[in-house]
């Protein structure tokens, strides 16, 4: 299953939704199981999850598979050692972003970048993919658990062109979503905003549609746009200046 990899680029921990629509962005160039695809794209995120700011910023875009190993966005670097053509199931390490002081109003602390544990399967039956996953965090961060879900559905518009519409949501605990959405009695004192403390319960839906154009057999120029929208407890923060924010990612990729 083809994605795309963005490294420790600060936004990928606010865009789940996005990194379930850009896995099947270069569908087309990894037929096989083993594959490596690499290129280059920019994507524009919100500076945090919840903010009103937006930033514009080059990523690279990396899928490989090699036997059990892999690495790409959705489920970071790991083994799959089930994987067939209608299931995949894996374990892997994946980079959380947190979000820097300067990117969150004045008075609220950073929160530390983290890597967690992360187990998932994807599931192709019908022409629909189904990928259920869920992290541990283990280091940094919030200590937290997260836990994902998305369903996207393929449409082979021409031999070259391809539609892929996916829906998704996220889960937190108690830990996650109060770490990063809580405002604690220091930071409301520093920030003027008022003490915010969230429950566990989901914290976000998301849509997008990805565009794939195979220009060549082994080049592909890819889109992704789409909205995530906070809901629960956390659509509650002071924290949220926007509960409904859009996303998207431009990647042209080659195919070795």
């Amino acid at each position: 299953m083809t994605s795309q990899f963005l490294g420790k680029y600060r936004y990928a921990a606010t865009l789940i939704g996005l990194a379930a629509a850009m896995a099947r962005a270069t569908s087309a160039q990894a037929q096989d199981k083993d594959h490596v695809v690499l290129g280059v794209g920019a994507a524009v995120a919100p500076t945090y999850q919840g903010s009103d700011d937006l930033r514009v910023i080059p990523l690279p875009a990396i899928d490989i598979q090699e036997g059990w190993f892999f690495a790409n966005l959705r489920n970071g670097v790991g083994i799959a050692p089930i994987n067939t053509d209608t299931i995949t199931v894996g374990a892997s390490a994946v980079f959380i972003q947190g979000y820097r002081r300067k990117d969150v109003p004045n008075g609220i602390d950073r929160l530390k970048d983290a890597v967690g544990a992360r187990l998932f399967t994807n599931i192709r039956a019908g022409g629909f993919v189904a990928t259920l996953g869920a992290v541990k965090i283990v280091s940094g961060g919030t200590k937290g658990t997260i836990a994902d879900a998305s369903l996207s559905f393929p449409i082979d518009v021409s031999s070259r062109f391809t539609l892929t519409p996916t829906i998704g949501t996220t889960w937190a605990d108690r830990k996650h979503n109060d770490g990063y959405f809580g405002i604690t009695p220091a930071e409301s004192f520093a920030s003027g905003r008022p003490r915010f403390q969230a429950g566990s319960g989901f914290k976000d839906v998301s849509g997008f549609l990805t565009a794939s154009y195979r220009l060549t057999d082994r080049i592909t120029l890819s889109a992704t746009g789409g909205v995530i929208s906070l809901v629960g407890d956390v659509k509650d923060s002071p924290l949220v200046e926007k509960k409904t924010q859009p996303s998207g990612v431009l990647t042209l990729t080659y195919r070795l």
